[in-house]
């Protein structure tokens, strides 16, 4: 497959690929496209330092739902409609970013533009249409790693294309050169919007003579057990809680008062309570008794929920890491944003081989569950390290160290949604979207940790010790529930998809006419 991979890049299903990972890269340059300026941002507005690391939140938080309602769309309009509006929609708040006045309005359209960030589930879908569950590793890591590295891109260049729109300018009082952050910033936006025209007229929901298969019933998850249907409704408590969370920290910045925090958290309660009543309804018939699955066609809902923590300690990580890794080397080292900016990047760099690696680890290996364990553990040591690193430290050392344990991470996301699309076919959509909502909460979950730990001095030295230590124990945790609880999927390495048997993927047109003149 990955010598076809460069050789069909323009046929077929590579094709499809490369244009949705792509798709992917820039919804991640547009996510991600804060964390390099955060520093320029909070001295050009005079923001406090839980000030600017409350906006980091936001950039993660509103991912949390939208995945949850993208995965519905997904599964009921199909990926390539889904994903050409959200690039389209990605310009919007992009704009009214980089046209903010104060603080307020930071928070309200990065708020907005984490909606961006749901992208992910959308070719997860996808690519799943187009490739067989024994190439599905590989495929998806592909996707993810090599669209993931748009956070990278964002680091490493936006920095630097900032500076150039600036055209020299120089700060009076520190001497520094100058960023238009506002109009790098914008640009994302736009050139996504472009591309998500560009998309909706160069691909295809599925190949040719396959039916695109949607759920019975939109609106929850369907389970195939009662007892799943009960812990399907436990496991979306955190997905509502982890917005009470995000309210209280608003509130403790001054963005949200007492009474609109309470009003927030009602709010928030009786978001539970309509998503409760939506599992409800596509579970009615199970839970009256009146339909019952055969074992063939039930799955099991703990698969699922163990997915959801793997993706808490390796993309939640991830998302947090990268929102303050260039300010953590700026400070520790002593570095110029731009040097922090590029070095930083490193951990998101390995996206381009690591996930992949993951993906094809998985593929490989002959157990999905037990590759899961192992690349989480690593994951989880490799914290742990970065817990250690301090001013002291030889940087290229720290810098080899941050790369090992972004493989890891990275390689353990790989690895994940190697299996997500094998759990149940015709749901995959919101499958992918609550695995991936569940990023989010860890995402979330870490950086309010982060806001509330000190960042001067020894403290602060302090402050990064615990996040990272956070980040390693969580990581061993869930590493232990892969390698004793969670278990092969079935039809891991086989031939076709669930319900595809029977399925022969058709020749393309090009493959048709080399066919006859062959």
């Amino acid at each position: 497959m990955i010598g076809e991979l460069f050789l069909n890049f323009n046929r077929g299903r590579y094709r499809i690929l490369h244009l949705t990972w792509f798709a992917f890269f820039l919804s991640f340059v547009v996510w991600f496209n804060f964390a390099p300026f955060s520093t320029a941002i909070q001295a050009d507005f005079g923001l406090e330092i839980g000030q600017i690391r409350t906006i980091a939140i936001c950039n993660v938080a509103l991912t949390v739902p939208a995945r949850i309602i993208i995965g519905m769309l997904l599964d009921k309009y199909g990926p390539r409609i889904t994903y050409s509006l959200l690039l389209i929609y990605a310009a919007i708040p992009c704009l009214t970013f980089a046209l903010a006045q104060n603080f307020s309005q930071l928070v309200l359209s990065r708020l907005a533009l984490s909606i961006v960030g749901a992208g992910f589930v959308i070719g997860i879908r996808m690519v799943a249409e187009w490739f067989p569950p024994k190439e599905i590793g590989l495929a998806e890591g592909i996707y993810g790693g090599w669209g993931n590295f748009g956070s990278a891109a964002a680091a490493f260049t936006l920095p630097t294309i900032a500076g150039w729109v600036a055209f020299g300018a120089v700060n009076p009082v520190t001497g520094e050169a100058m960023l238009n952050w506002r109009m790098a910033i914008a640009a994302t936006g736009i050139f996504a919007a472009v591309y998500g025209v560009i998309y909706f007229f160069n691909v295809k929901d599925t190949p040719q003579g396959k039916v695109y298969q949607r759920p019975n019933r939109a609106g929850g998850i369907e389970v195939t057990t009662q007892k799943d249907f009960w812990l399907l409704l436990a496991m979306n408590v955190p997905l509502i809680g982890i917005l009470a969370l995000l309210a209280w920290r608003l509130n403790k910045v001054g963005f949200l008062n007492p009474t609109a925090l309470y009003i927030t958290w009602a709010f928030l309660a009786g978001l539970y309570l309509f998503q409760a009543y939506g599992c409800w309804e596509a579970n009615k018939a199970l839970m009256t008794g009146k339909k019952h699955y055969a074992p063939e066609d039930r799955y099991n809902f703990s698969q699922v929920a163990i997915l959801e923590l793997t993706y808490v300690v390796n993309f939640g990580s991830e998302l947090a890491v990268v929102s303050m890794l260039p300010a953590f080397f700026e400070g520790t080292f002593d570095l110029s944003k731009q040097a922090a900016g590029m070095i930083a990047a490193s951990y998101a760099f390995m996206n381009l081989m690591s996930r992949p690696g993951g993906g094809l680890i998985s593929d490989k290996l002959g157990s999905r569950k037990n590759t899961m364990a192992i690349l989480t553990a690593g994951m989880a040591l490799g914290y742990l390290m970065m817990s250690l690193v301090s001013g002291a430290w030889f940087l290229p050392l720290a810098v080899l160290l941050t790369m090992t344990c972004s493989f890891f991470v990275q390689a353990a996301e790989g690895s994940t949604f190697a299996i997500v699309p094998l759990v149940k076919r015709r749901i995959t959509g919101q499958i992918a979207g609550n695995v991936g909502a569940y990023g989010n909460v860890g995402a979330v979950a870490y950086l309010t940790l982060f806001s509330l730990l000190p960042d001067w001095g020894f403290a602060g030295a302090a402050g990064n010790r615990i996040f990272f230590q956070t980040l390693g124990v969580s990581g061993m945790i869930v590493a232990f529930l892969c390698w004793f609880i969670l278990k092969e999927p079935k039809g891991s390495f086989s031939e076709h998809h669930e319900g595809e048997e029977d399925y022969i993927h058709p020749p393309s047109f090009e493959e048709k006419i080399e066919e006859s003149l062959s």
